[in-house]
């Protein structure tokens, strides 16, 4: 049988590789709102589908942020890239931080976009209730993502994002998901890495909030920074693409002028 490979697909030429890793309630058309205005010239990103998503939807695993780093640094090596960031968008800032804390000297960098902590993210019994039913009642995945987007996006663009996420994504291990990164803690691992981390928070996000990235994310990284924008919640590539492209990859490019 031939190995697992993390399905992706790449964009650009640049001598910067980039890893895009999608949330919770997406597969890696999530970015898809940023990638016609990424730069190309100065990154290489390989947007993945994790296991349970897009064209992994029917792959088998564990569903966990450790076995999802592990599929990335396997990647990378399929794609001879030694070196490289890794952006995560929610659960996927959770994946990030795992991929630092397996390989750091392989990391240039990583980014956050309203990430999940690296000590996970404990929900209350009546959220715990309304995500866990998530994977089945499609809508609680609306709740959700009107709730963390301040309650005032579309109805249409919801109803959009809450089919596609049904359509891409297996139920099973859209569950078993939610008890790695709600439940995993492992900041120990990646406490006082000097690798520069940044995170990106939505001003209308009352989950993943800069206040939260305060108490969590820039005590654990001396190098890390924390960027809010105020237009965005938790859904920053369709909320505000350009502040978020042009955001992070500032961040990322001032890694050649150090």
């Amino acid at each position: 049988m031939a190995p697992f490979v993390l399905p992706h697909r790449l964009h650009g030429d640049g001598p910067h590789r980039v890893f895009a890793v999608h949330g919770w309630l997406a597969d890696r058309d999530a970015y898809a709102p940023v990638l016609s205005d990424l730069d190309l010239d100065s990154f290489r990103y390989a947007v993945v589908d994790l296991r349970g998503y897009g064209e992994a939807r029917q792959t088998p695993g564990e569903y966990t942020t450790r076995e999802a780093a592990d599929d990335l640094l396997a990647l990378a090596d399929r794609l001879g890239w030694d070196r490289f960031s890794v952006v995560g968008h929610s659960m996927g800032g959770s994946v990030a931080q795992r991929v630092l804390a397996a390989a750091p000297g392989r990391v240039r960098r990583i980014v956050g976009v309203s990430p999940v902590p690296a000590n996970g993210l404990p929900l209350p019994p009546e959220q715990w209730e309304l995500f866990a039913s998530a994977a089945e009642r499609p809508e609680n995945r609306r709740a959700i993502i009107d709730i963390t987007t301040g309650g005032n996006r579309p109805a249409a663009w919801l109803d959009r994002v809450v089919r596609h996420s049904v359509e891409r994504s297996d139920a099973k291990a859209l569950r078993a998901w939610l008890d790695s990164w709600t439940g995993d803690d492992f900041h120990t691992e990646i406490d006082g890495s000097t690798v520069p981390a940044l995170a990106v928070a939505g001003a209308l996000d009352p989950a993943l909030s800069a206040e939260l990235m305060r108490q969590t994310w820039l005590r654990w990284y001396p190098h890390g920074e924390l960027v809010e924008l105020p237009g965005a919640g938790h859904y920053a590539m369709d909320e505000t693409p350009l502040e978020l492209i042009r955001t992070v990859e500032d961040f990322l490019r001032a890694d050649a002028a150090e």
